[in-house]
């Protein structure tokens, strides 16, 4: 199972509203970066995720889970881009702020850190580890 980072602004989609699309989940659409569609394009059906408030609040805040793979993003005109389906599996009891990202030295080596423009990124085994550990989990 791999994992990642999908990051959104609170004013756009919340965790709140991830949690509130139940079971059913919803698409990640909007992504018009070619990098971010490859890590789409990888993500397989129960890998998981963290779901992070980007701009406001700047945290990981909970776990996601891929319930539908890659498919054509019906907001993109150009039909260039894709998305996947995610569900909301559980929430931090802490939510992992980037500062305290950045202030972990096992995370140094971090996407989230290092290019943080990206919207959709990979995530190590051992970062996931230490921030499941940080958030409480």
């Amino acid at each position: 199972m791999a994992h990642w980072l999908y990051k959104s602004e609170p004013s756009t989609w919340s965790w709140d509203d991830q949690v509130a699309a139940g079971k059913k989940g919803t698409f990640w659409s909007g992504v018009r970066n070619h990098s971010a569609k490859l890590n789409l394009m990888a993500m397989q059906v129960g890998d998981r995720g963290f779901f992070y408030h980007s701009n406001e609040g700047k945290a990981i805040v909970g776990i996601v889970e891929v319930i539908k793979p890659y498919y054509p993003d019906h907001t993109d005109p150009t039909g260039r881009f894709g998305m996947v389906d995610i569900k909301a599996v559980k929430a931090l009891k802490k939510p992992v702020t980037l500062e305290d990202i950045k202030a972990e030295p096992h995370l140094k080596a971090m996407i989230l850190v290092n290019n943080s423009r990206l919207s959709v990124q990979p995530v190590t085994d051992d970062e996931w580890d230490v921030v499941c550990r940080m958030g409480g989990l």
